[in-house]
């Protein structure tokens, strides 16, 4: 019995320290339209921890959300838009490509549905191993599709990923309901998700935009902070 009472014990304390394990880091952005609560993924390490350092660093602080499309996404993280002027073209950023985070695609658990983080990054051109920005993100708004502007979509993610990347059941069904961005999946990392506020994300992207998707009036992070 004692053996037992011991055995379930250990297994009750290494449930405990997994699902400790399992809990995922929390950031709040505080904007100018109001709250966004973000999460980031576990299973992709390496942006988890520069996001965690970034935001430590105060590199979020001030920086404008530069490039809105409606039903589509919003961008931020270019740092040089804390001090740029009034229609200033903003996104070339100030970083260099050491300080790219290698790709770390979780297609299909993780894909850009409403509401996700994804890395922004330079073109294919210049960076074929679709490496991340260590510092722009988008938070992904998108639409909703039919199956087949899904079948469309899966001839170009095919195009741009050697067809290694392939829209499952489950994503198709996201996508036709919640809606989304599937082109970009397999090309661009996804590495956290709204949790709360996507109200404000969504008054972000509706937002009046300048020929390069620049708000006309400045949308900013006024702060950003570990939550947990």
């Amino acid at each position: 019995m004692k053996k037992i009472v011991s055995a379930l014990i250990l297994f009750i304390a290494a449930h405990c320290v997994s699902a400790q394990n399992d809990k995922r880091v929390q950031v709040e952005f505080k904007t100018s339209k109001g709250k966004i609560v973000v999460e980031l993924f576990n299973e992709t390490p390496l942006h988890r921890d520069n996001f965690i350092k970034q935001v430590k660093d105060g590199t979020y602080n001030g920086v404008l959300w530069h490039r809105v499309i409606n039903d589509f996404l919003i961008q931020t993280g270019d740092r040089l838009s804390k001090k740029a002027k009034r229609g200033e073209f903003l996104g070339e950023g100030d970083e260099k490509s050491s300080d790219w985070i290698p790709a770390e695609f979780r297609v299909p658990k993780f894909f850009h549905q409403r509401g996700m983080l994804n890395a922004a990054r330079e073109g294919d051109d210049s960076n074929p191993e679709k490496k991340s920005s260590s510092t722009q993100f988008t938070i992904i708004t998108g639409r909703t599709f039919t199956d087949e502007q899904l079948d469309v979509t899966q001839h170009r993610i095919d195009e741009w990923t050697g067809g290694t990347t392939k829209l499952t059941d489950d994503m198709r069904r996201v996508y036709k309901t919640v809606g989304g961005a599937p082109h970009l999946d397999g090309s661009y990392t996804v590495f956290g998700r709204v949790i709360r506020g996507m109200d404000v994300v969504d008054e972000i992207q509706k937002v009046e935009t300048d020929k390069n998707d620049r708000p006309i009036k400045d949308v900013k992070i006024k702060k950003a902070k570990i939550l947990k």
